[in-house]
């Protein structure tokens, strides 16, 4: 019993310990298919080294080998059999082969049991079991053995990181096993015999000196395990470059137009299990940055079954299925009613933040699909008394590009300001606007930058403005609303009035959508009716005139050239008499007076413009105010930056307008406080709860160093009529 034990016992600890492996890896898998591939590839392996053991060792590997070939080309069938692929065996090998392991890192969790994610964890089980037998069965060293398949149950849970719940089942499996083999394979005590006296001391000094080794290194090891314990393991498939896609699929809305003027033309088919009117989303956009809309996602490879879609308890959940066959569409963007959970019939890398598919090879006519989407129907109840969240999760619905116009700001305000109420009231609001003053036209360009926006919404009515596609009512509705703190996203997609039938250009369609605290994303409509004409926004009722600004800010007159004055008499009122007093001035010295008040009244309000910028209002406004001193100075110096510029190109045009100037001077070239200014405004823009009386002071003083650092820079006639020049009054109203 005993002899049979401890040759039974060490290839099933290592056959334990590689189905330990399995189960670990299994946790980011879908189903059941890989446990049993894994756990088999190591136990076929042990047992053919086992059966082969009378063999020479140099036989064992090849056989071993032969075997591991036949069996994964089975797992491999097997595999592509329980995932419905109907490719030849040939093509799934040769595929799997080459890009198993990217596709292992890059793959969604779920990852769902296909050639390419189960060839490398079938081949890594076999050589391990291979390994371990060879080395702990045949050459009689376990503990060595054991090496092999701890190393694969090491890397399982490092694939895995932390995307699943701790392992302690597995682990164990390992440490139980591993205690198991090494008992029974121990050496049976020495009969007693007699040791001589300097061999038994010798002897005890050498067990007194291992069992000081051993409590040395668990007091060593035990802080640094203790640490790890509660830390979060790193994921490797940050390391991984996810599939990239082009600037039409990483920003569709600038394809409504183009749609919106091939009316008929079909881009895709759709069957669905549900009838009547269906919005089938194309992409989420979420990030703006006052030019562009992106999606802003992070594709991972993805199986069959894709995430399951976070919910709220209120809301209902209705199950839709599709099979959408691709027309004229092109491009990676994969069309599906919100939100899949299942895709068949092609492979796909998905983005679980926005719900955004893509087909990482691109479209093709005749390309054929099913979707299996969940629907998440808010319960629009309670709505009325909706909130908005706030803080850093949802700062990226909130950002906005620097440089909006006032116009807009004031537009946003004046329109928080009629609708009063919560939250909902005020998109309702925007809605309603929208829809009532503007109109829809299909051969109205592209663009949603914040020019583009001012025109819709300002620009004369017969000149192109006030009238666009759904792309400038979608991207302005989305602009007006985080400008009142309601976190807004736009979507692109199609809107089918009977969810099933073809789907043309004149289907395509731009929404926002606003999230409210335990309702989720509600879908806006800010188009007009059909057949309804637009109100001008010139008939609204006139604004009440703003109360008389401050001296600081009254507006100083326009001086008109006149002709050259003339020595003579200047005859005036005397104060308090009914005559006349002559007053004799000379008409040079009346001209000089006159343009000193004039210069020493600009003087003082552009010192009263950074005086309310950098120290007045919300730290926010002071953050900004400090930026729109920079854009100033530039300005002032004659070089001013392109309004497209982003926060940090801006201030590589800033430091390259010092630099210039001062790399043959030999001074430092560099301005570090832009560095920091720019981190401020960024932080502001993504998180402006966070900004406080630090940073706006910060702010300040970075904008306060970097114009004097400019100024001195420039020419001594420039740094003359620097404080005096009015553009920075000019330009406050024109940005």
């Amino acid at each position: 019993m005993v002899r049979f034990a401890r040759a039974a016992v060490p290839p099933l600890a290592l056959i334990v310990m590689i189905t330990a492996a399995a189960l670990a890896l299994g946790r980011v898998y879908a189903g059941t298919v890989l446990v049993p591939l894994v756990a088999g590839a190591g136990a076929a392996a042990v047992l053919v080294s086992v059966a082969s053991r009378r063999a020479p060792s140099w036989l064992v590997a090849p056989l071993s080998v032969l075997a591991m070939a036949a069996y994964t080309l089975g797992a491999l069938w097997w595999s592509a059999n329980r995932a419905g692929l109907t490719d030849p065996l040939r093509d799934l090998v040769v595929e799997a082969a080459r890009n198993g392991i990217p596709r292992l890192l890059t793959a969604m969790i779920p990852v769902e049991p296909t050639p390419d994610t189960v060839i490398v964890p079938v081949v890594a089980a076999w050589l391990a079991g291979l390994a371990g037998a060879e080395l702990g069965l045949r050459w009689g060293r376990l503990l060595i053995g054991y090496g092999p398949p701890v190393l694969l149950f090491a890397g399982t849970l490092y694939v895995v990181g932390p995307n699943a719940a701790a392992a302690v089942g597995p682990v164990l499996m390992v440490v139980v096993a591993g205690a198991l083999g090494l008992a029974v394979t121990g050496r049976p005590p020495a009969p007693d015999q007699d040791l001589p006296r300097t061999a038994g001391l010798a002897l005890q000094i050498r067990a007194v000196a291992a069992a000081v080794a051993v409590i040395a290194l668990v007091a060593a090891a035990a802080p640094l395990v203790t640490r790890r314990v509660e830390a979060t393991p790193v994921d490797p498939r940050q390391y991984v470059q996810p599939p990239q896609v082009d600037s039409l699929d990483e920003n569709p809305l600038i394809r409504i137009s183009g749609w919106a003027l091939n009316p008929d033309q079909q881009l895709f088919d759709v069957r669905s299990d549900r009838s009547g009117p269906t919005r089938i989303r194309l992409a989420v956009l979420s990030d703006y940055d006052g030019i562009t809309w992106r999606v802003g996602a992070v594709y991972r490879g993805a199986g069959r079954v894709l995430p399951a879609p976070a919910t709220l308890p209120a809301n209902a959940v209705a199950p839709v299925n599709q099979r959408i066959e691709i027309g004229d569409l092109s491009g990676r963007l994969l069309p599906a009613v919100p939100t899949p959970s299942r895709v068949d019939g092609v492979r796909v890398a998905y983005d679980p933040t926005t719900g955004t598919m893509i087909e990482p090879d691109g479209l093709r006519p005749g390309l054929a699909y099913t979707v299996s989407s969940l629907e998440e129907e808010p319960d629009l109840n309670l709505l009325t008394a909706a909130d908005v969240p706030f803080g850093d999760g949802i700062a990226r619905m909130l950002a906005l590009g620097p440089g909006a116009p006032d116009r807009i700001r004031e537009l946003s305000d004046r329109l928080a300001a009629d609708a009063g109420g919560g939250a909902y009231q005020r998109a309702l609001g925007i809605e309603d606007y929208l829809a009532t003053h503007y109109k829809m036209v299909a051969d109205a360009p592209s663009g949603h930058a914040y020019p583009n926006l001012a025109f819709f919404l300002f620009g004369p009515a017969n000149g192109g403005g006030q009238q666009g596609t759904s792309e400038q009512f979608a991207a302005a509705y989305a602009v007006l609303a985080r400008m009142m703190g309601l976190p807004t996203r736009i979507v692109v997609g199609f809107r089918s009035e009977t969810g099933t039938g073809p789907v043309r250009g004149a289907d395509a369609q731009a929404w926002p959508e606003v999230y409210f605290t335990d309702v989720g994303w509600v879908a806006f409509d800010p188009l007009p009716k059909p057949d309804t004409v637009p109100e001008p926004p010139e008939r609204e009722p006139p604004k009440p005139d703003p109360p008389t600004p401050p001296p600081s800010e009254a507006p100083l007159p326009t001086l008109e050239p006149t002709a050259s004055p003339t020595a003579g008499p200047i005859v005036a009122v005397a104060p308090g008499g009914s005559g006349l007093l002559p007053v004799y001035a000379g008409g040079g010295g009346g001209l000089l007076l006159l343009v000193v008040v004039a210069l020493l009244a600009l003087l003082l309000r552009r010192r009263g413009l950074t005086e309310r910028r950098l120290a007045g209002g919300t730290p926010g406004q002071r953050v900004a105010g400090a930026w729109l001193e920079v854009r100033d100075a530039l300005r002032l110096a004659g070089d001013p930056a392109a309004a497209h510029l982003s926060a940090t190109e801006l201030a590589g045009h800033a430091e390259a307008a010092v630099r210039h100037q001062t790399a043959t001077a030999g001074d430092d070239p560099r301005a570090p406080e832009l560095a920091a200014l720019v981190d401020l405004v960024n932080r502001d823009a993504f998180a402006p709860a966070r900004t406080g009386e630090p940073e706006a002071t910060a702010a300040a003083g970075a904008a306060r160093t970097y114009t004097a650092r400019l100024r001195a820079t420039r020419s001594r006639w420039r740094r003359l009529i620097w404080p005096f020049h009015p553009g920075p009054l000019r330009w406050q109203r024109d940005d």
